[in-house]
């Protein structure tokens, strides 16, 4: 593509160029010797297609000198494809339109293609058997490589591809109408023309196909499997382009930032305040749940009951209801937690440090990988009332849990000797207790990911994974194993759910004889097709990869947009 294109194409002058173009008047800028850095943007752009070219050549039956067709070929692709350096495709910004991607196909794969050939007889075949090796620029068409022909390569925009096609078959067995690329196969049942957009799409760039007149009605007698004998048939009448108005295949209306909170509750009829407990047909649970959390607030010698001191303001509290429930949705228990209101603390009066490391989802995973090749024993704990673990530093008051007020006492308030759910540094605080408690015993803190802990004793190892109050154990040795959940279980209170079979949303499968584990989240992504109503929907890739930054100025921004996304069934990620 020359400058003088470029200006003409897009109305703009070239000012800074990197190679030629001083005679025009363009500033030239150049790279010292040995700096590839300095070109930063154009190495890795390279670096991209060879990558591309290696993984095409790698797929394909082709030689390696074909590698240009393979690198015009890539370029082609990712002019088409997004990327997150720029809001649409290098297509759409140069052209200024929208683009079709239903010519696309898999470079390298076989084909029968029919060539122009003037000087054809007829009995003469119709198609010759090549390779799909590129696309045309100027006009509408591909590129084929034709290694047992004279000509090596050959362009033609009418083409039958053989890319789901799993069995030989021969270039008679297809047959050419002049208008598009039309193919009749061979019937095993029964003689079926494919439509044109099976063939070669719906649109190419946008191009319309030409039309030409139909010369010949090509008749085909046929025989399928059973050698049946299938009366032969007219080809059809050329196909005209429906002339409906598509729905697009995802709105592109909204952009939905889904947190895992935000759809939660409205599948799960939880209390929101204490009232409704109350007031609920599982009253009786849900007071049962409450006194559990105070007796376990008691246990642990949580708060004492003082006087305000004057000039101080307490800080409130309130229950949050949760219904545990399995990874087949069946509820296992009614769960009451007793909730600071951590957002009426003031920084330096109240609290200073906040943050508090988790395991990573990729350190989760890893281990995971390391169970499953060394075949270790996968056991889980969980923490009861974790936070009520940590020590406070500062001196904090809240007020009295409602509906547990002590008679008489009306005036005292909580004075907090250690954390609890809600206040700001209640999550740093336990971890700071457990770092200390999981070292005195000799396990060592990953040093890139703060929450794995691994312990040797001789040829034997234990990891320990922690999750704010869930707890993974993986190691080679039962009795180690065994050693591990004494000492945790002498210093916090525990809950031992023996071997580890849904962790943090995701279910664990396992079959050690064949050294297998899975990891599934269909529980996650049944609730997320509820919310909006896709339960009955058909699986497809989602049009997002990892690493893809969302934030909440995507979401609906008040409530009558809330409103209209609420059931709607399709997302634009």
């Amino acid at each position: 593509m020359t400058t003088l294109e470029v200006e003409r194409q897009l109305e703009l002058k070239i000012k800074l160029l990197g190679l030629i173009g001083e005679e025009c008047g363009i500033v030239a800028q150049y790279t010292n010797p040995g700096t590839p850095e300095q070109n930063g943007v154009a190495e890795r752009r390279n670096r991209t297609l060879k990558d591309m070219v290696r993984s095409m050549i790698c797929n394909s039956q082709l030689p390696n000198y074909l590698w240009g067709e393979a690198i015009r070929t890539a370029n082609y692709i990712l002019n088409r494809v997004p990327s997150k350096a720029v809001s649409k495709t290098p297509f759409e910004l140069w052209t200024n339109r929208k683009l079709s991607l239903n010519h696309l196909h898999i470079w390298g794969f076989k084909a029968e293609a029919k060539v122009f050939n003037p000087q054809e007889k007829k009995l003469d075949p119709k198609t010759i058997s090549c390779f799909f090796v590129g696309y045309l620029e100027k006009t509408k068409g591909y590129r084929f490589y034709c290694p047992n022909h004279t000509t090596r390569l050959v362009e033609t925009g009418r083409a039958f591809f053989l890319e789901n096609v799993h069995e030989e078959r021969k270039a008679t067995d297809f047959v050419f109408e002049d208008l598009g690329e039309i193919a009749i196969e061979p019937a095993k049942q029964s003689v079926q023309v494919p439509h044109i957009s099976e063939i070669q799409g719906e649109d190419y760039e946008d191009v319309e196909p030409e039309q030409e007149d139909m010369n010949e009605i090509q008749v085909q007698e046929t025989q399928d499997v059973n050698n049946e004998v299938v009366q032969p048939q007219e080809a059809p009448a050329p196909q005209r382009r429906s002339n409906r108005n598509r729905r697009p295949a995802i709105s592109q209306d909204y952009v939905v930032y889904l947190q895992e909170s935000e759809f939660m509750a409205s599948d799960f009829e939880d209390p929101l305040f204490f009232n409704e407990a109350i007031n609920s047909p599982e009253v009786l649970k849900w007071k049962e749940a409450m006194e559990s959390e105070l007796d376990s607030m008691e246990n642990n010698q949580v708060w004492d009951l003082v006087e305000l001191p004057e000039g101080v303001k307490p800080i409130g509290c309130k229950w949050v209801f949760k219904t545990k429930k399995d990874s087949m949705g069946n509820i296992e228990r009614f769960k009451a937690r007793l909730v600071a209101k951590g957002f009426t603390q003031k920084e330096g009066i109240d609290y200073s440090e906040t943050f508090s490391p988790v395991s990573t989802k990729d350190a989760f995973r890893i281990i995971m990988a390391l169970t499953a090749q060394y075949d270790l024993f996968l056991h889980q704990m969980d923490v009861k009332t974790a936070f009520l673990n940590g020590r406070l530093d500062e001196e904090i008051y809240m007020v009295q849990p409602e509906g547990f007020i002590k008679e008489g006492e009306e005036h005292l308030v909580c004075k907090l000797k250690k954390s609890i759910y809600g206040l700001k540094q209640a999550s740093r605080q336990w971890y700071l207790r457990f770092d200390e408690v999981v070292s005195s015993q000799g396990f060592t803190e990953n040093p890139v990911d703060e929450c794995i802990y691994l312990k040797f004793s001789g040829s034997n190892f234990i990891f320990l994974v922690l999750y704010v109050d869930d707890i993974l154990l993986a190691t080679n040795n039962l009795s180690m194993l065994a050693d591990t959940k004494f000492f945790l279980s002498s210093y916090f209170e525990m809950k031992d759910t023996g071997e580890a079979s849904y962790v943090l949303g995701v279910e664990i499968h396992r079959d050690r004889s064949r050294g297998m584990l899975g990891l599934s989240q269909k529980g996650y992504i049944e609730r997320v097709l509820k919310r909006f109503n896709m339960l009955s929907c058909a699986s497809g890739e989602v049009p997002i990869t990892k690493g893809d930054k969302l934030s909440r100025a995507q979401s609906p921004q008040n409530e009558l947009e809330k409103e209209e996304m609420k059931n709607r069934p399709y997302m634009h990620l």
